[in-house]
């Protein structure tokens, strides 16, 4: 008889509770009430561009208000959200416990090879539900060749914030994930998978933690791209509206990064500045427009667990200050590219700066691709697997 998809490895070391998503009601109705409240802003020349070039228009912007007020169901989001297995752990680090989240299907094969994926901002674990759903209609527990975690980074949703008396910083939360990992049973190795700050995530579980045997991103940032390489039409045309995101579309990081307690108290007063700040990218980033109920989904989750500001905090080393220099990562390394995404990946970039053993090409996906092509992911990652770390 299968124990199901949430009984987790008997070489778990520490305590795991099951967790169940309940926002109260009280937190709903005051939601409401804000959002009720909450004023659009009057009709601008900017605000009427349908191609987005200001940003979201005041029209996109109403309706998302009326149907987030009117005809959006939380509770049925909750309830999918809890058809996974969540559960919540203790990881000490620094003297101070924190809370970790983490959406999971664990197998139950005793070879069953464990892989994270790590999310970025304003992603959140919600964008590997579907992937997480895929994997449930093509496996079951008994042969399920794989242990999937999908953590809540620190200060995202739904774990613990970072401290209040000191800094913290993305290899801070790199060290709690590979914690985290340990803490699961997956301490002889484990595979990490990530895009935007889960990207950075990985790189450094890599470079820093035996534990970590190899990654797989679908976002890679080069901050000194190896000069002379020949990129093909498809990167040429990535390259330009990279280009174009830098030039139009990081002020938005700028503040994260510098002034990240100033937004960090506009954002989290307001339920309908929170959606303007964060729908945007949901709508900027990906090749095709997200369903509304998608966005709200996530912005929902944030507003309720006061993700931000709690969340922004990589910001400050990537915008706020000098970034650490580029390090060649030695263990293997596989690397999808999606057209659509804001921070590109060539080849010739990718191989600069990693042991690169396996690469994609794609032609449709952006930015959240767990969530805009969860098939093709999920695809990319077991073969990258299965080129490594031959399965059964």
């Amino acid at each position: 008889m299968s124990r199901g998809y949430d009984v987790a490895p008997s070489s778990a070391i520490a305590k795991l509770e099951p967790f169940t998503l309940i926002v109260p009601d009280k937190d709903i109705s005051e939601f409401q009430t804000l959002l009720q409240l909450s004023r659009l802003g009057p009709t601008t020349w900017e605000g009427k561009h349908e191609d987005r070039r200001f940003g979201i228009t005041r029209e996109w912007l109403a309706d998302a208000k009326d149907y987030w007020l009117n005809k959006f169901d939380w509770r049925a989001h909750e309830k999918h959200i809890n058809s996974f297995p969540n559960f919540k752990v203790a990881i000490e680090d620094d003297g101070e416990d924190f809370i970790i989240h983490f959406a999971a299907l664990f197998s139950e094969k005793k070879d069953a090879i464990p892989v994270a994926f790590f999310h970025g901002w304003p992603g959140n674990f919600l964008e590997f539900l579907p992937m997480l759903s895929l994997l449930k209609q093509k496996y079951s527990p008994e042969n399920l060749p794989y242990h999937i975690i999908v953590p809540s980074l620190p200060g995202y949703t739904l774990s613990s914030g970072p401290p209040l008396d000191r800094d913290f910083t993305t290899e801070d939360a790199s060290r709690i994930m590979n914690k985290l990992m340990v803490a699961l049973g997956f301490g002889s190795g484990y595979i990490a998978q990530g895009g935007d700050v889960g990207s950075f995530v990985a790189r450094t579980l890599s470079r820093e933690y035996s534990e970590c045997k190899a990654v797989h991103l679908n976002m890679f940032s080069v901050l000194s791209p190896p000069e002379g390489v020949k990129l093909n039409e498809v990167e040429l045309r990535g390259m330009e509206r990279m280009q174009n995101f830098r030039n139009r579309g990081t002020a938005y990081a700028q503040e994260h990064g510098t002034r990240p307690s100033t937004i960090g108290h506009v954002l989290s007063s307001n339920p309908l500045a929170l959606l303007a700040w964060i729908g945007e990218k949901f709508l900027e980033w990906t090749d095709e427009d997200p369903s509304l109920d998608t966005i709200l989904e996530s912005v929902s989750l944030y507003w309720f667990s006061s993700a931000f500001p709690r969340s922004i905090y990589p910001y400050r080393g990537l915008f706020g200050g000098a970034r650490r220099p580029d390090t060649f990562l030695e263990k293997p390394l596989g690397f999808s590219y999606f057209p659509f995404e804001i921070v590109l990946g060539p080849k010739a970039w990718v191989e600069s700066q990693g042991n690169l053993v396996w690469y994609r090409q794609h032609e449709k996906g952006g930015h959240f691709a767990a969530m805009e092509r969860p098939g093709t992911l999920l695809k990319d990652v077991e073969d990258f697997i299965q080129h490594i770390w031959p399965v059964n």
